[in-house]
């Protein structure tokens, strides 16, 4: 795992097409901003598992959009 230190309003770039930037740092907090292209899901973790588990029992594909 690459561990980085950002500030307030610092990006990060991974492969050109997403940018994650620091948005607000409050107490033990921190608020995020994803720019990706829509064709690359995003999601929080636990939702990523719950999707995950979903298409596991079903057998097919959950959500493809992007989720924050």
């Amino acid at each position: 795992m690459l561990v980085l230190s950002r500030k307030k309003n610092e990006s990060i770039v991974i492969d050109d097409n997403i940018v994650i930037t620091v948005v607000e740092v409050r107490g033990d907090k921190v608020r995020l901003g994803i720019q990706a292209p829509k064709e690359i899901p995003v999601h929080r973790s636990e939702v990523y598992e719950a999707i995950h588990n979903l298409e596991q029992k079903t057998g097919h594909s959950g959500v493809s959009s992007a989720e924050t």
